[in-house]
């Protein structure tokens, strides 16, 4: 596709959903190494030396700081390679940041979960896709908005819930993190 722009421009609305589904798949190969990659002994070291609400929010604000570095060098990638169609790009930025802070935040919990599992891998996608799949329809409508120029308060509530999902994913982790560590 980006060798033959010439010929055939890319149509704003499937640039959008290629764009989501790439930091979709992004998000979980980045992010469910999160806990997968450690040995057990380095959670043995861990839970004898810190609390677990001090590790989950650590690798939270860790897993979306790196999501974050991530989605701009794939959106710098993508402009370049497939055209910038985004006609209000501070609003479709504030939209790739809260999507990029929901997928980390809620992929890190899952990676926890996944970790204490035998089939790890296969577990990270069956519990990632029910929880971003609703985040993704957001982003998507937000993205749609800012690429079209609409007007911001069209997509208000859509982003005030964004921002709501992600609050609850991360107090829903600071909840059960706890509980999981000492299993």
């Amino acid at each position: 596709m980006s060798f033959n722009l010439k010929k055939s421009q890319l149509a704003p609305l499937t640039w959008n959903a290629l764009f989501w589904i790439i930091l979709l798949f992004t998000a979980i190969s980045a992010i469910a190494k999160s806990f997968l990659q450690e040995p057990e002994t380095r959670h043995y070291y861990y839970y004898q030396l810190v609390r677990p609400e001090s590790i989950i929010i650590s690798k939270i604000l860790y897993n979306s700081l790196f999501m974050i570095l991530i989605t701009a060098v794939g959106l710098l990638m993508y402009m370049v390679l497939l055209g910038n169609p985004v006609q209000d790009l501070p609003f479709f930025l504030l939209d790739v940041a809260l999507g990029s802070i929901g997928f980390a935040s809620a992929l890190t919990l899952i990676s926890a979960i996944a970790a204490k599992a035998q089939n790890s891998g296969t577990l990270m996608a069956v519990l990632g896709f029910p929880i971003v799949l609703p985040m993704i329809m957001l982003l998507i409508k937000v993205a749609k908005n800012a690429i079209d120029g609409l007007a911001r308060s069209q997509s208000q509530d859509e982003l005030l819930i964004l921002g709501a999902v992600n609050a609850i994913i991360f107090v829903v982790s600071l909840l059960l993190f706890p509980f999981l560590w000492k299993s």
